[in-house]
């Protein structure tokens, strides 16, 4: 383990010690926002990504050592260990160097080498391999028993060469190098398919670098292929490897060295080409994957992270032209008060009763904003709510992508049983606006709408890091214990699905918990559940101020000190910042509590419970541009970033069609990552640049 301390610690530039304390309290069940949060002094007040970088590394670690041990057990079973190549196993690296020296001794179909073996002609094969001044034939000639002619045997041990050189781990390395820098991917179009990949066209005939390549061409060269529609090719530095092995294997210049350079060749051809193309286009695909999981990932963290509207009155619309818009009214927990149907593009008649309905539900049920799906019918169902002139309701778009998989889902059918999909669905668009997070998290995250490629990618990875992801913004926000759903306790530290479930069972049967441990009178939840969760869920108005704040329970004896120190109540402390000035944090410094969660103690009692989140700000699209038809280069329009990926930002201006601005659109200096300017759901103002109706594109741009 103190190998892999000091990997990591070089690898990340942190101390070998804050490597240890931090694996070991992986190790005791501490989740990253936990240990992130609350354990500042034993790691050094390392952050999230630094705490998730250690337990991912931890995790490789782990499984380069069980594949390690499965060799030399393989090798010991085929009585192929010696002391040399044990030392070698030992002393891989990495995963790949460890599968080279394995490669000679792996077991494995027959091959042409072993039917030359069969037929005795290993000998001359390490007889060729001296390359001494006599000739081949006449070598050749004394291993006749089991060929036919001296060429098949010769044919024979030029196999076994083959092979054998084609297996050494330098050789392997050497050309995996090579490979890995200098292969180039060449894209076709697939006969007779120019039309039907139209999308593909950039593509048709294509080449650059595999190692220059961004991760979002990468992938859509990949699923070009994979859908028939593009023919890909990888050429490697064919002459340079050649060269690399004969340089490596040939140590003489005579018939005998003709014949390994004729091994070299077949074997590079036929054995080693195709290995190292199928390495380096896994290896691409797994850089293009991670590339597109961390944009995916940090996608999601800014939309459930987005500004809530908190908790009003809410009438919510999931808009339709001749099916009409479902209308739900919640209160402000999100509850469902009526639901009905207007129909306010089906004819004046249906116009006007669907504007009666509207305001009289306003009025009966003290709205304090719309909220519309931006989908099918949204931006006319906007204009036609506006013109209501219902003063002082904010009337909000709301981004409706994923509803329809919420509203067919298990979870929406528990909480609305009695409900067809289209009312769940107009729920969704409403709770989405009161409170992002606590909306979305009961959607599959790869269902939001959010990313590159993220269908095409690693889906392992790709949950582990969603997962991660919404982990992290759960816990980052907090969450109200006695209001909270299943589906968002599931999330918070130390819980789970079934923890969860068990909290909503305890509530329902004993109503609202007054304080923080009472948690632990819950089922299964137990004293180490309780350390991770319970300063992530709040109580507000508990009898304890407290419980309402991110201060861990296990920290209140220090509050309660520095409030008797200073001759006062807690509920003093949180009001009065002259009396939070008076504290001097160096006299409650103690073995376990250092500066670092002192000074997050005396932030949290200023604001306790603050919500993290940006403050909500109303936003409009341009009045009159509902449609692709109605945009012209070069208006300048408002617009909402909807995704982010590695070329650029997807911009909803209220068109039904999200338009692109190029990464080199995007500022007038230079942009590398477009997370550096533009966040999802951040507002912003675009110039229309280029409409391609027929292939329904929008080219938009942000610079001056």
């Amino acid at each position: 383990m103190s190998n892999l301390f000091s990997k990591i610690s070089t690898a990340l530039q942190i101390s070998e010690n804050q490597v240890r304390k931090t694996i070991a309290l992986l190790d005791e069940g501490g989740t990253i926002p936990f240990i992130s949060r609350y354990r500042k002094e034993m790691t050094g007040s390392l952050d999230e990504v630094q705490v998730a970088a250690i337990r991912d590394l931890r995790d490789q670690f782990v499984e380069l050592e069980k594949r390690r041990d499965a060799i030399l057990k393989s090798l010991l079973e085929l009585e192929k260990l010696t002391p040399e190549l044990e030392k070698a196993v030992r002393a891989a690296e990495t995963l790949a160097k460890l599968e080279d020296i394995y490669l000679p001794y792996k077991p494995k179909r027959k091959t042409r080498a072993m039917a030359a073996r069969e037929k005795g002609l290993q000998e001359l094969a390490n007889k060729l391999f001296q390359q001494r001044l006599v000739s081949p034939e006449e070598l050749a000639a004394s291993y006749l028993e089991h060929v036919s002619n001296i060429d098949e045997a010769l044919a024979g041990a030029r196999d076994i060469l083959a092979e054998e050189m084609m297996e050494t781990a330098e050789a392997r390395e050497e050309a995996r190098n090579l490979f890995t820098r200098k292969t180039t991917v060449k894209s076709s179009i697939a006969k007779g398919k120019q039309e039907a990949g139209i999308k593909y066209k950039d593509y048709f005939d294509w080449s650059e670098s595999l190692a220059q390549a961004p991760s979002h061409r990468i992938l859509a060269l990949f699923r070009g292929e994979n859908e028939g529609f593009l023919n890909l090719s990888l050429l490697g530095p064919d002459e340079e490897v050649l060269t690399k092995l004969e340089r490596r294997f040939i140590t003489g210049n005579n018939s005998c060295a003709k014949q390994v350079e004729m091994a070299i060749q077949d074997g590079y051809k036929r054995l080693l080409m195709p290995a190292m193309e199928t390495e380096v286009r896994a290896e691409a695909k797994k850089r293009a994957d991670e590339n597109a999981i961390r944009v995916f990932a940090e996608n999601i963290r800014q939309l459930l992270l987005a500004a809530p509207l908190g908790q009003k009155r809410v009438l919510a619309l999931d808009p339709g032209f001749r099916t009409g818009c479902k209308v739900v009214c919640l209160d402000e927990q999100g509850s469902l008060l009526a639901n009905t149907a207007v129909y306010p593009h089906t004819g004046p008649g249906q116009a006007s009763e669907a504007a009666e309905t509207i305001k009289e539900w306003v009025k009966k049920y003290q709205i304090q904003a719309i909220a519309i799906g931006n989908g099918t019918a949204g931006r006319e169902t906007e204009s036609f709510v506006r013109n209501l002139n219902l003063n002082g309701i904010h009337i909000i778009m709301v981004n409706e992508s994923g509803a329809s998989i919420y509203s067919a889902s298990e979870v929406a059918r528990d909480e609305f049983p009695d409900k067809d999909v289209t009312v769940r669905g107009a729920v969704s668009i409403g709770r989405r606006l009161m409170d992002p997070l606590a909306e979305l998290v009961k959607i599959d995250a790869k269902s939001i709408g959010v990313g590159q490629y993220q269908h095409d990618v690693d889906q392992k990875k790709l949950q582990a890091s969603l997962d991660d992801t919404v982990v992290s913004c759960v816990n980052l926000v907090g969450v109200e214990l006695n209001t909270a759903s299943k589906q968002i306790l599931s999330y918070v530290s130390g819980l789970g699905p079934q923890l969860a479930q068990n909290i909503i069972d305890y509530r329902t049967k004993n109503g609202p918990f007054l304080k923080r441990s009472d948690l632990k009178k819950v089922a299964r939840l137990g004293e180490k559940a309780f350390e991770q969760a319970a300063a992530f869920l709040r109580i507000r108005y508990a009898k304890n101020p407290l419980d309402a704040s991110a201060v861990h329970p296990e920290r209140y004896e220090i509050v309660e000190k520095m409030a008797k120190d200073l001759s006062c109540k807690v509920t003093d402390l949180l009001a009065d910042e002259s009396l939070r000035k008076q504290i001097q944090l160096s006299q409650y410094v103690t073995a376990d509590v250092g500066m670092p969660t002192l000074t997050d103690i005396i932030s949290e009692l200023a604001k306790p419970g603050l919500d993290p989140r940006e403050k909500f700000e109303a936003f409009e699209f341009a009045e009159g541009v509902n449609n692709i038809k109605d945009l012209r280069i070069g208006m300048t329009l408002p617009g909402i970033v909807t995704n982010i990926t590695n070329f650029g930002a997807f911009v909803d201006i209220g068109v039904h069609q999200d338009g692109l601005v190029h990464v080199s659109q995007l500022a007038d200096k230079f942009v590398k990552d477009p997370n550096e300017v533009v966040k999802v759901s951040q507002k912003v103002m675009v110039r229309v640049t280029e409409v391609d109706e027929a292939r329904k594109r929008i080219a938009l741009s942000m610079k001056s």
